[in-house]
């Protein structure tokens, strides 16, 4: 946390370096390789907020047991669930048959104009990925990832689930229980909770089930328990449960409302300034239209899950400006009350409006880093690719990019 003297509004003011971890399943690795790139840059953080897949992050960072670690301990996690990755040579070499690779190669991603620019050699090695990688989608769906999420079917399960022989009663195909008992090596759920103040401040999204009201877990003010990061991590669309965080309280994964938490964070901690560090799973841009149907529906899921946070961005700034006028204003007043014969009443009322006001909306967001993920061979399936090369090309992506964007803005 800094402290600096704002020429602009003329006084002396706090601010907080914030992570913002998107949601997006494995590739949850590229913000692992963004923060070890911050670690690398001595840019310690205040607040770490995420949801899904960028809340498992936020949690591991913000309650690390090891802070001086807290990188590897991050890599160290992704790695685990990288190699219990389920590869079954026989079960792809059913269902990649002949008839089945040509139906890929043909129809869900032939080479298209999109590529003419590239050589038949680099089309043929996208396509050969996009190939590789919707096989580790199958794997995971069909095997699931013993570190992580487990599929419902599994004999295991027959005596432990009341509903095991009445699928159509089902509301979900796989357990992510499993997901807390790998995150017991990493998360000190101690450092978690109010007063531990030497640990970055933790917020965690999701949604109410049954009235679609956002729900915020904080540690600054609640206890973060497993149960809150499983509910951050409750993608119904992933075929998760939802999970009870209180009595009545039923939550699925927060980005069904927003993917990017910044709002949240802004509304926890409205007074300090912040300066925002903010990884994105899912760009905003492309350079060219989709070629077909498959990147169609690709690029249709990263537009649902991309920021969209430059109107928050945009109004806190616009508030702060409004703030400061109305705090000259009341100043030109308090110093004239006797001039104006102004009630002392009237004027202290108006005061403690405006204090309540900028409690509430103070906050201006003062910098901003992007660390968005560049998609070289895009699919609709990238999300569930946890194989272990996917995900240690996934950090080191996330690396390199922050390495460049850190790069760019100490340059300007």
């Amino acid at each position: 946390m800094l402290m600096y003297f704002d020429l602009s509004r003329k006084k002396i003011t706090t601010i907080e370096n914030v992570l913002v971890l998107q949601g997006g399943g494995s590739l949850g690795a590229f913000g692992c390789g963004v923060y070890k790139a911050l670690v690398k840059h001595h840019l310690d953080l205040d607040l770490t907020a995420g949801t899904s897949i960028g809340g498992i992050n936020a949690a591991i960072i913000a309650g690390s047991r090891n802070k001086d670690r807290t990188d590897q301990i991050l890599e160290e996690f992704w790695i685990e669930l990288s190699e219990n990755f389920v590869n079954k040579d026989n079960f792809f070499s059913f269902s990649c048959s002949n008839l089945i690779k040509q139906f890929y190669e043909n129809f869900v991603y032939p080479l298209h104009k999109n590529d003419m620019n590239a050589s038949y050699v680099e089309m043929k090695k996208a396509q050969h990925i996009k190939i590789k990688q919707i096989q580790s989608f199958y794997s995971s769906a069909a095997f699931g990832n013993e570190k992580f999420f487990k599929p419902r079917w599994f004999p295991e399960y027959a005596v432990s689930d009341p509903e095991y022989f009445t699928p159509t009663k089902w509301t979900y195909l796989y357990d992510h229980q499993p997901l807390i008992k790998t995150l017991e090596r990493y998360v000190d759920y101690d450092k978690l909770r109010p007063g531990e103040n030497s640990n970055p401040r933790l917020i965690l999204t999701a949604v109410s089930v049954l009235d679609s009201k956002a729900l915020i877990f904080d540690s600054f003010k609640q206890q973060i328990e497993p149960k809150h990061i499983l509910a951050t991590s409750a993608y119904p669309l992933y075929n998760f449960p939802w999970i009870e965080v209180d009595k009545g309280v039923f939550a699925w994964d927060g980005g069904l409302l927003s993917n990017t938490p910044l709002r949240e964070v802004l509304d926890a901690s409205p007074v300090m300034d912040k300066k925002i560090f903010l990884v994105e799973n899912y760009p905003k841009e492309v350079d060219a239209l989709p070629g077909n149907i498959a990147e169609v529906h690709h690029r249709a899921r990263d537009i649902i899950f991309s920021d969209k946070t430059e109107h928050n961005i945009t109004m806190s700034r616009v508030i702060t400006r409004y703030l400061d006028f109305i705090e000259e204003l009341y100043q030109i007043v308090e110093d004239n009350a006797d001039k104006l014969q102004l009630d002392k009443n009237i004027l202290s009322t108006i005061h403690r409006k405006y204090k309540k006001y900028h409690e509430d909306h103070g906050a201006e967001i003062k910098d901003i880093y992007y660390f968005s993920r560049d998609e070289m061979y895009p699919h609709i399936f990238e999300n569930a690719d946890f194989s272990p090369d996917t995900i240690k090309e996934l950090i080191r992506a996330g690396e390199d990019k922050a390495d460049k964007v850190i790069q760019d803005h100490k340059q300007e």
